[in-house]
């Protein structure tokens, strides 16, 4: 997919705001039984098509109005995806604007998740 020069911007801005980490990290975390909450926050659609094994859903159109009732503690570690990593950077962003500590933006996302070979769920 090709995007606009605006929205990557936006994209390139945000992400000197929030941390990233790669698909190992987070796979690393699951297989060590780490605790955290793993979001996927693409449309509706495409978390039904697969989405990565553990992860809960809270789209990207609906997150900061759904996300307080859903992960109350403010300092939860927190692992947000999307397609590519754009989206969830975007997200990261405003989740730390609403006082949320701990956020990571998976790097890659569900498209670098696939390619690994990491286990997804339908």
């Amino acid at each position: 997919m090709e995007h606009s020069p605006g929205f990557l911007a936006l994209v390139a801005e945000a992400k000197t705001r929030v941390k990233e980490c790669t698909i190992a990290d987070v796979k690393a975390r699951q297989d060590r039984g780490e605790p955290f909450q793993f979001v996927d926050v693409r449309e509706d659609r495409e978390f039904a098509a697969d989405h990565a094994r553990g992860a809960r859903h809270i789209g990207r159109g609906v997150l900061e109005r759904d996300v307080e009732a859903a992960i109350p503690d403010k300092d939860a570690p927190i692992v947000l995806y999307c397609g590519g990593g754009f989206r969830s950077a975007l997200a990261a962003e405003n989740l730390q604007k609403m006082g949320y500590t701990n956020v990571i933006s998976m790097d890659g996302g569900m498209r670098a998740w696939r390619e690994a070979g990491y286990p997804v769920e339908k």
